[in-house]
């Protein structure tokens, strides 16, 4: 039976479809630009969008095995069809933030489908990364053009998790019994502040790379500027608090809790997880210069 990833031009979904063909298994990836998806010979690339789900039902087809992008707005009706079609098993690319009992913007999207799951009376397991390390490639154009990264609380410390890592967790529990029923959190295995990542980066390059240290104002403004949602900056920007000397300070939620490394993909696979440095490596070519 066929194994479908959605999102599989993700920077999760990617490393799922190449570590199960590389599994031997047969692997069918959903993507909405087909002719544009650069994935490995041997992958079935079919068309479909996960916000059009009246378009999946010959994805579904002879599938018994599903990697879920998560689509809160469509959730329902994906997960019906992929029941109705024989699918048994289904693996969610959730977020950590799905845990908090609070609940928060990212938080209530990635909840929202992992309830959809668990009502479905399918298998199912649940992916909680942490922070992606891929989240950082919002600072190669700016490596790549002045040598230099302008962010926010450079002290700020991150158990930043590697896209394969996650994608470890998410093929074992595709292609292996146990792990029905669980919600894993997979966060990466070393702690760094954003200047000791920064110094990473510069050390695995070669180069030279300043960090420029912007306020929160300042930071909202580039990243609206740069296209991100005016409500997620906010969101982002509101994990700080300012003390009364006007001075930042991390609220609970980012206090020394955040600076222990939390469970890793080693728990579920016994794999240590990657580096840092390893995922530089790995994207050495998104932070060089173009040739």
């Amino acid at each position: 039976m066929t194994i479908l990833v959605t999102g599989a031009t993700g920077n999760v979904g990617r490393h799922v479809v190449a570590q199960l063909l590389e599994a031997g298994q047969p692997v069918r990836a959903l993507t909405r630009r087909p002719a544009t998806a650069n994935l490995p010979e041997g992958v079935e690339v079919v068309a479909g969008d996960l916000t059009k789900p009246e378009g999946l039902r010959s994805a579904f087809e002879g599938v018994d095995r599903l990697f879920l992008f998560p689509v809160a707005e469509t959730a329902g009706e994906v997960v019906r069809m992929a029941r109705e079609a024989g699918v048994r098993r289904v693996v969610v690319l959730s977020s950590v933030s799905a845990g908090y009992e609070s609940g928060d913007l990212s938080g209530d999207h990635h909840r929202a489908v992992e309830v959809v799951v668990e009502a479905s009376g399918l298998e199912w397991t649940h992916l909680r990364p942490g922070e992606f390390m891929a989240n950082l490639l919002d600072w190669a154009p700016s490596i790549r053009s002045e040598g230099v990264v302008r962010a926010p609380f450079p002290d700020e410390e991150s158990n930043a998790v590697h896209e394969a890592d996650i994608a470890d967790v998410a093929v074992a529990a595709l292609l292996d019994d146990g792990h029905a029923g669980r919600a894993y959190e997979v966060n990466g295995g070393e702690t760094l502040t954003r200047l000791e990542q920064v110094r990473v980066i510069a050390e695995v390059l070669g180069t030279e790379i300043r960090f420029e240290e912007l306020t929160r104002e300042q930071a909202r403004e580039l990243w609206v500027s740069e296209g991100m949602a005016p409500e997620l900056a906010d969101w982002l920007l509101g994990t700080a608090q300012a003390d009364g000397d006007g001075d930042e300070e991390w609220g609970e939620e980012w206090g020394e809790e955040e600076s222990e490394p939390g469970p890793t993909c080693e728990a579920v696979t016994g794999r240590p997880p990657r580096s840092f440095a390893q995922w530089v490596a790995d994207h050495r070519d998104d932070f060089l210069p173009k040739s």
